[in-house]
């Protein structure tokens, strides 16, 4: 059984400049770099129809490419903090792309998501982390922002059981359709 989820993967120059936020934090266990990823649908461990039902309703998504930006880095969890974080600002087009993301599968049979969605980018997992040492680590690091970057597809990924998540293969691919100057729809 495949444990699926969709996301947006991060540019190479972006993952680059996220990683040198790594360290300097006890209790924190970072992810690699080349597992970074802003999730739009976690579905868990998925038997290899509803993974079909999964990739064929995804090549159905027909919306615009739009801009991501990193407006921050935070934590997760709100009494005791259990991810480090880069923030991700949320806008309209994003937000439409992972609703969608749930509608469709719910409508494959999946239970909705039980969280509000929250877009960011997770960078390290905490364990028996002191509350004083992560309030130092985002004293000093939580002001990191990109500019906005063009987000062009999104995928299907795919991850093995594991402590701290991946590494995850790229199942399928789906693009985004291209705008021009005005934001409308080119044609091909």
């Amino acid at each position: 059984m495949p444990r699926l989820f969709t996301g947006v993967e991060i540019p190479l120059g972006i993952a680059e400049r996220l990683s040198y936020l790594r360290g300097g934090l006890p209790g924190a266990r970072w992810i690699s770099t080349e597992n970074y990823h802003l999730t739009l649908r976690f579905m868990g461990d998925i038997d290899m129809i509803a993974a079909e039902a999964i990739a064929e309703a995804l090549s159905r998504v027909r919306r615009l490419a739009f801009q991501m930006r990193i407006t921050g880095v935070g934590t997760l969890g709100t009494r005791k903090p259990h991810a480090i974080v880069a923030r991700v600002e949320p806008s309209p087009p994003l937000t439409e792309l992972q609703a969608e993301h749930e509608r469709l599968m719910q409508r494959i049979g999946l239970p909705p998501e039980g969280r509000k969605y929250t877009p960011h980018i997770t960078l390290a997992r905490l364990r028996h982390a002191n509350t004083r040492d992560i309030a130092d680590y985002l004293t000093l690091r939580g002001g990191f922002s990109t500019a906005p970057v063009e987000v062009d597809r999104f995928v299907l990924f795919s991850s093995r059981d594991s402590v701290g998540g991946g590494p995850y293969v790229v199942e399928g691919a789906y693009p985004l359709v291209a705008q021009d100057g005005d934001g409308a729809r080119l044609t091909a």
